[in-house]
């Protein structure tokens, strides 16, 4: 990977504008509590740009400087903590494991790195995402600043580095679609492992342990986002997450769930029977649901408006919305009006990659921006029927569906990189329940 990144490299410093330099900080640790830390996830941007993915680390970018073109600073080694929490990489492995021309540790940063922007104009840093980040970065331009006063010139202007990162992120490289194609894979088994276990009688988290242990031994790294594993009205709660309900016989159960492998994650939403049978009503929400998702896929392609496959998902949501009687009037005045977002309240696609709501914008010149190939979305209409609806036909209460795959765009089309996994109605039904788990019992 590391020629992958030195390219990733180049072409960030080379899209930066007059004599331009580049800090990008890491994450901080956080507490989870007492002295337990949350599972440590490197900063995306700082992992795109150099692999690296341990804590208290930072990357400098001097495009102009001869010798120290790329620099890093890093957690020094420190035998002691090491035997608690695993060898550290180090001074010395910066450079000779992940290509640094210079590295020093971290808490050399606010001495060495005013010298080392002698000469610069402009610092692009990771802004706007972290408080305590953007403070870093804030003190950093004070004390070049300060260096100024004292004869050696600093950066007078902070530049976001997301408005080129971000966008070059949106692009996926071979590398990325290959780490998102495997993590679409693991996950697609796992949702497919999900659907076989399930009967009446099991709770949500016993289905969440089923997709987990496969997400792990598939091989993902981690989750690429709290799994939702939502039965019965559950389901009809966008990013529901206690996942401790029982499930009962002819409740639909609504997974959202997705493995990351290579800091890329997949997303992926499948809804089914517990029982192993649609009811009628539940059949006839399912196939308008999947209907649009099949109708919007079919837009994502080179040159198609990313808003565009939301409309093709929406008006055909709409439009069996009223043939099912949950909405009234013609297509045209339910969107006009909005009506619709009592049971479909979110949009149809975001960008997908090192974040499950991956970075890049949506507009360009004030217009839904052009798909373009490399570029991956999800397609995920929904319909969501409140148990407390007071409008709904009473067979449409409690029901909850939402189908999501994830879509990457091509040269001449797109490909559905979460096929794997069944949505169509027979053999979503065939799966269900087809392997169901022993009962677990303690001794």
């Amino acid at each position: 990977m590391s020629q992958i990144h030195e390219q990733r490299r180049l072409r960030f410093t080379e899209a930066m504008e007059g004599r331009a330099a580049a800090l990008i900080v890491s994450h901080p640790e956080m507490i989870r509590n007492n002295d337990v830390l949350h599972e440590y996830r490197q900063d995306s941007d700082l992992y795109y740009l150099t692999g690296f993915q341990e804590p208290e680390s930072a990357l400098l970018l001097l495009p102009q400087n001869q010798e120290q073109r790329f620099v890093m600073f890093v957690r020094p080694r420190d035998p002691e903590k090491e035997v608690w929490t695993g060898i550290r990489t180090g001074v010395d492995g910066a450079k000779t494991v992940h290509g640094a021309d210079a590295a020093y540790t971290i808490a050399e940063l606010p001495e060495v790195l005013p010298k080392l922007l002698d000469g610069a104009d402009s610092l692009y840093m990771n802004i706007g995402q972290d408080r305590d980040r953007d403070a870093v970065a804030l003190e950093m331009l004070n004390r070049t600043r300060r260096g100024t006063r004292s004869g050696i010139p600093g950066p007078s202007r902070l530049v976001d580095a997301a408005t080129i990162l971000h966008e070059m992120r949106l692009r996926k490289d071979a590398a990325e679609i290959a780490n998102l194609e495997k993590a679409a894979a693991i996950t697609a088994l796992a949702h497919g492992e999900a659907m076989a276990a399930v009967r009446p009688g099991l709770f949500e988290y016993e289905i969440q342990a089923v997709l987990e242990y496969n997400f792990r031994r598939g091989g993902c790294h981690r989750w690429g986002y709290a799994s939702i594993v939502g039965s019965g009205p559950n389901a009809t709660v966008l990013h529901y997450e206690s996942n401790d309900r029982r499930m009962e016989d002819g409740e639909l159960l609504l997974i959202d769930a997705a493995g990351e492998l290579g800091y890329q994650s997949a997303d992926i939403t499948r809804t089914f029977p517990v029982s192993g049978r649609f009811t009628p009503p539940q059949r006839k929400l399912y196939e308008v649901v999947l209907d649009a998702e099949k109708k919007a896929i079919e837009r994502c392609r080179p040159g198609v408006r990313f808003q565009e496959v939301h409309e093709t998902a929406l008006r055909a949501i709409v439009e069996g919305m009223i043939a099912c009687g949950l909405v009234k009037g013609d297509p045209d005045t339910v969107i006009r009006e909005e009506t619709y977002k009592r049971y479909f309240m979110h949009k149809t696609s975001h960008w997908l990659g090192m974040d499950v709501h991956d970075v890049g914008r949506y507009m360009r010149d004030g217009e839904s921006r052009l798909l373009e190939p490399g570029m991956v979305l999800t397609v995920e209409p929904g319909i969501y029927v409140s148990a407390a609806d007071t409008e709904a036909p009473a067979e449409y209460l409690g029901i909850g569906i939402r189908i999501e795959d994830d879509v990457l765009i091509t040269d001449i089309g797109n490909r559905v990189l979460t096929s794997g996994v069944p949505k169509e109605v027979a053999e979503v039904e065939a799966l269900c329940g087809s392997r169901p788990l022993e009962p677990f019992r303690l001794a």
